[in-house]
């Protein structure tokens, strides 16, 4: 009887101890690609949602409760995202999902979410679509989107550039029609029988299918070759450029360009090459943003490295949700989204708004230039890739309510968001 007892007691105190332990701590769920064509913008994704919770459980958590991060590989494809992201809020009883590197993904998390009534933060999903055809009310992007990346850019392409001829290679999903869209719209270039273009499969281009597009590129001979591709698959396809000569015949444009991304490919490939980004670990620095640096130096010490825009994302997203949640003073959803729609904040750059009517964060964009080889590798981490060349305020740089408006009329969808 004593054993019985002994172990009855033993057994109830493990219960309450591990019913205190699931009440003292609140879970968020990563939906991310740890492998994959993007698995290079997931681990950054990765390393600075570390960073983020370490801060946080440091000093007290969410409203007492320390955060534990879920994990799932996305492998940036949809219909896995689909099961992952349902099973962390099923499963896993996660309060909030964040992550994701290709629109696609972004897009399936944010849907599954506003089935289940979970806030759901995209942290590198640059279709335009995420928050425009395919917005919800439950869905926030804290990086930019396609139309403001394209927006900066063409303003130094056609004071540059200007009646010169270009040719795309694309991305064959969501991200990559409405880059190339954004960008044609933008510089000019939409007559596709002077400015050509050719898709490429995604997920699951091989080298062939880059060698082939790049193929096509010598053979039209473009003043501007613009590159739709992200993550290994932009680094293929530009370093198949260099081989076959076409660096030295016409200016390479990569319309959404990380950290990752260049290092992928390697400096002397990326010597010239243009771009845009929301973010890079330049910025704090060129404009004197003090919380910027001090994230940048401590990720550095931590991973003897700078962060990318898709870890300065995914930092920022945890610190925003734990912001909205203490606002609120609740993990109730439609409280946190309420506190969420129209707040500025300003962590990393200059200040930043969740849009209500869209939930985009409306911030300054910008436009680079990859610096020389020497630069790059002069660097203690060789990793100072971008010289900043052009801004645009958020103000300018996004779409208005009225071409949101637009573009959610010809998707068949209603101008406002779902009612909470």
């Amino acid at each position: 009887m004593r054993k019985l007892l002994l172990t009855t007691v033993l057994a109830t105190g493990m219960m309450l101890t591990g019913s205190a332990l699931a009440e003292d701590t609140v879970k968020i769920g990563l939906n991310y690609p740890e492998t994959g064509p993007y698995s290079v913008q997931g681990l950054d994704q990765w390393r600075a949602a570390q960073l983020a919770v370490e801060e946080i459980n440091a000093t007290g958590g969410i409203l007492g409760k320390k955060i534990e991060i879920v994990r799932r590989d996305s492998k940036s494809k949809a219909d896995l995202s689909t099961k992952n992201v349902g099973e962390l809020i099923d499963q896993d009883g996660v309060k909030m999902v964040f992550g994701g590197s290709s629109s696609g993904v972004a897009v399936a998390a944010g849907k599954v979410c506003q089935e289940k009534g979970i806030p759901f933060f995209g942290t590198l999903t640059y279709s335009t679509a995420t928050t425009g055809k395919e917005g919800h009310r439950h869905t926030f992007r804290e990086c930019y989107n396609a139309w403001p990346g394209a927006k900066v850019l063409a303003d130094y392409m056609n004071k540059n550039f200007a009646g010169k001829k270009y040719l795309y290679i694309t991305a064959d999903y969501t991200w990559g029609h409405t880059t190339e869209s954004s960008f044609r719209k933008f510089t000019s270039t939409d007559d596709t029988s002077a400015h050509k273009g050719m898709k490429t499969p995604f997920p699951g281009a091989t080298d062939e299918d880059f060698k082939k597009a790049i193929s096509f590129a010598k053979m039209v001979k473009p003043d501007v070759l613009v590159l739709v591709l992200f993550g290994n698959d932009m680094a293929k396809a530009v370093r198949q450029a260099t081989t076959q000569g076409l660096k030295a015949q016409m200016q390479i444009v990569v319309p959404n360009l990380t950290l990752g991304m260049a290092e992928s490919a390697g400096p002397k490939v990326m010597e010239g090459v243009v771009g845009a980004l929301p973010w890079c670990w330049q910025i704090p620095y060129k404009y004197n943003y003090a919380y910027g640096r001090g994230f940048v130096e401590k990720f550095s010490a931590k991973f003897n490295r700078y962060p990318s825009t898709s870890g300065a994302s995914a930092y920022t997203n945890l610190y925003e949700y734990k912001a909205a949640v203490e606002r609120a003073n609740s993990f109730d959803t439609p409280a946190i989204i309420k506190a969420l729609e129209g707040h500025t904040y300003t962590l990393l750059k200059d200040a930043q708004t969740w849009r209500e009517w869209d939930h985009q964060s409306i911030q300054t964009v910008y436009a680079v230039k990859c610096k020389s080889e020497a630069d790059v590798t002069k660097d203690k981490f060789k990793l100072d890739y971008f010289e900043i060349i052009a801004s645009m305020p958020g103000d300018e740089a996004f779409r208005t309510r009225e071409e949101w408006n637009e573009a959610r009329k010809a998707a068949g969808k209603p101008t406002e968001l779902e009612a909470l």
